[in-house]
């Protein structure tokens, strides 16, 4: 479950949250029974207090939303992707630390 920052995407408000926002988003492409997805929670915590309102972070849960993993030939879990004016900007798979992910969102604020 995701904190009251970070938003549960589903497929059906994907285009409407991601595509269409005016601010850049980080999306976390994660699934219940995965480890490293779970080491994920606590990061994107860190990240989102440390970036404030400047961008949105995005879970998307590839069980419940094969159509928006599908779209992004998102394979593996965890998948994280930054969008900027509905196109992806930067993509990582696998963990990574919040200083990583406010390295990679810089240059796109």
């Amino acid at each position: 479950m995701a904190s009251a920052l970070i938003k549960n995407v589903t497929d059906a408000t994907f285009e409407a949250d991601v595509l269409q926002s005016a601010q850049p988003v980080l999306i976390d492409y994660w699934a219940e029974w995965c480890g490293p997805c779970k080491a994920m929670r606590p990061i994107l915590d860190e990240f989102k207090h440390a970036i404030g309102d400047r961008a949105t972070v995005i879970k998307v849960d590839v069980d419940r939303n094969p159509g928006a993993a599908q779209a992004y030939q998102v394979q593996g879990v965890p998948t994280i992707a930054i969008f900027k004016n509905g196109r992806i900007v930067w993509r990582r798979s696998g963990v990574q630390s919040a200083s990583q992910l406010q390295a990679a969102l810089e240059p796109f604020l």
